[in-house]
């Protein structure tokens, strides 16, 4: 059987490789589909896997101690993600992996990615691109949560990326905004 598997303009200009050297790296990749609300990690598990959202999204969070859940991602169509930490040292997660919406995914083990990186020096420095554009993303989510407010934070991602306004529930929004669902509905009837 073979892979359905399909890139964008985006995957091609972070990896800035011709077809034969994507072809190749899609190759290593797994097609995966998860239904909304699937973990695909559990907390105190090990992440075993580096996804590539093609449809739909995926989202790492928290669970604070008051069991209220905390998104510290969403990885949106044409990105990569996993729990960072736990996937480069193979260490249990303090997040969980979940669909926030069906979603059609490729999957790389971490055993055949890091064999892949020891063999192919394009591999690896498409690698180093991903880590840093996953860095990147944090540091604006950082620097948005400790420089804006809840309404400037709401008003930069509808900006930045409003097809994530759709996508999301509002729980989630709030969660990822890091802001009360209550004021998250307040900005939005606002609009």
């Amino acid at each position: 059987m073979t892979k359905k598997i399909k890139t964008s303009p985006h995957f091609n200009a972070l990896a800035e490789l011709n077809n034969e050297q994507i072809k190749k790296i899609l190759g290593h990749f797994n097609p995966l589909k998860v239904k909304r609300g699937v973990n695909l990690l559990q907390e105190g598990s090990v992440s075993k896997h580096l996804y590539y959202v093609q449809v739909g999204c995926i989202r790492t969070f928290f669970i604070d101690k008051e069991g209220v859940d905390k998104t510290s991602y969403v990885v949106a169509p044409d990105n990569f993600g996993t729990a960072w930490s736990s996937f480069i040292f193979q260490q249990p997660s303090a997040e969980f992996i979940e669909a926030a919406e069906n979603s059609e995914l490729l999957a790389i083990s971490y055993k055949e990615f890091f064999n892949f990186i020891q063999t192919d020096l394009v591999w690896k420095n498409f690698y180093l691109k991903i880590l840093e554009l996953a860095y990147l993303n944090q540091s604006r989510k950082i620097e948005a949560l400790m420089t804006l407010d809840a309404k400037q934070r709401y008003q930069k991602l509808m900006k930045g990326n409003p097809a994530l306004i759709q996508k999301l529930s509002n729980k989630t929004l709030a969660s990822f905004l890091d802001m009360r669902e209550e004021t998250l509905s307040r900005i939005k009837s606002k609009k």
